[in-house]
């Protein structure tokens, strides 16, 4: 009988998390935006935010991420007008975001609550 250490079903469960987060992602709609937070919170990853943003630098690309449609729990975007900041800014305008301020989306009309990804995430999008 194989034996698993704790390291390995942590291993697991972080690849879980992982798959889940990049699932959530996959879903929000043209024209909505979640937050890093929310993200991680619906994985089932509490605080772990900053894995929402790795996953994005990691798998934007592999995965074909809507990766514009993450902003900061203040509705704000996270990337500097220069470092991609400009570009997320125009792609989210050209799906009808609004915004509150220059940087900063209306979380309010834009945002998605938990409610949406309790309903989809029983899909996957890793094959």
């Amino acid at each position: 009988m194989k034996k698993h250490s704790i390291a390995h079903d942590m291993e697991m469960d972080q690849t879980t998390v992982s798959e889940r987060m990049i699932t959530l992602i996959g879903f929000i709609p043209r024209g909505k935006v979640s937050t890093y937070a929310q993200i991680a919170r619906v994985a089932g990853a509490g605080n772990a935010a900053r894995m929402v943003v790795r996953i994005l630098h990691s798998s934007s690309g592999k995965y074909h991420l809507p990766w514009h449609r993450i902003v900061r729990s203040s509705g704000e975007i996270a990337l500097h007008p220069e470092q991609g900041g400009a570009e997320q800014r125009s792609l989210l305008l050209g799906e009808g975001v609004s915004f509150l301020s220059e940087w900063r989306v209306d979380l309010r009309r834009c945002g998605i609550p938990d409610q949406f990804f309790l309903i989809t995430r029983s899909d996957s999008l890793i094959s």
